[in-house]
């Protein structure tokens, strides 16, 4: 890899989720864990990581002033599309040029740790083009058969799971973006279509995404370990 270069990195929050697998009467952003809503918990992560400049928060247009209120006078908040793609390219739009690289990040994964964070900079300003944080898969995974019954089991050594924050050279992701790519369902495989390698760096079990009830009940811990632990909310630590 090459020689680390300098370079500023933005971060971009899709906050965009209904929140009604959580059972919530609230967009997903605005559920609250450990007294905080969602949205601050995501945005005060990188907010206060020291290899993080911009913040930008999108989310849905009928939620931007409540947005704006929670996230913070130092992060914009800026209306999203009606899909992921959409909303991202706003976020970029929003971001602009003197950014050189872009983080992109789920509100409903509140808690990544500031050492994934540095970990995804870090591999960008070493002359990565797309970064993705990966964890192994611990479950055993099978293919589904033909009605009931089930097929071959997986080789889970060979199977990771991708999270957020992923990192992009801002140049490539905006092109990947006007380019567009039919079935991306991330940006990596945006960038991954048109032909640049995406560098994996390692994950952490806390930055689960949240989706269920019982994802809330093991936030709820994770808020209470992480402020207990400062390290984990911001820098390398």
């Amino acid at each position: 890899m090459a020689a680390a270069v300098p370079g500023t990195a933005a971060a971009i929050l899709v906050a965009a989720g209904s929140g009604q697998r959580l059972g919530a009467d609230v967009p997903k952003a605005f559920v609250r864990v450990a007294g905080r809503t969602l949205l601050e918990h995501a945005t005060g992560r990188f907010a206060a990581h020291p290899d993080i400049g911009p913040v930008v928060v999108v989310a849905p247009a009928a939620e931007l002033a409540r947005a704006a209120e929670l996230a913070g006078p130092d992060v914009l908040v800026v209306p999203g599309g009606s899909t992921r793609q959409e909303s991202v390219a706003c976020g970029l739009a929003a971001v602009g040029p003197a950014a050189a690289f872009v983080l992109v990040s789920d509100v409903a994964r509140p808690f990544v740790p500031g050492a994934v964070i540095a970990s995804v900079v870090a591999a960008l300003r070493g002359g990565a083009v797309a970064v993705v944080p990966i964890v192994p898969i611990h479950d055993t995974v099978r293919h589904r058969g033909e009605s009931t019954a089930l097929g071959t089991v997986v080789d889970r050594s060979t199977l990771v799971a991708v999270q957020t924050p992923q990192g992009f050279r801002r140049d490539v992701l905006v092109a990947a973006h006007a380019g567009g790519a039919p079935g991306a369902t991330d940006d990596a495989m945006l960038v991954e279509a048109f032909g640049h390698p995406v560098v994996p760096v390692p994950g952490a079990d806390e930055s689960f995404k949240i989706t269920t009830p019982l994802d809330l009940a093991r936030a709820e811990a994770v808020a209470l370990l992480s402020a207990s632990s400062p390290a984990r909310r911001g820098g390398s630590g």
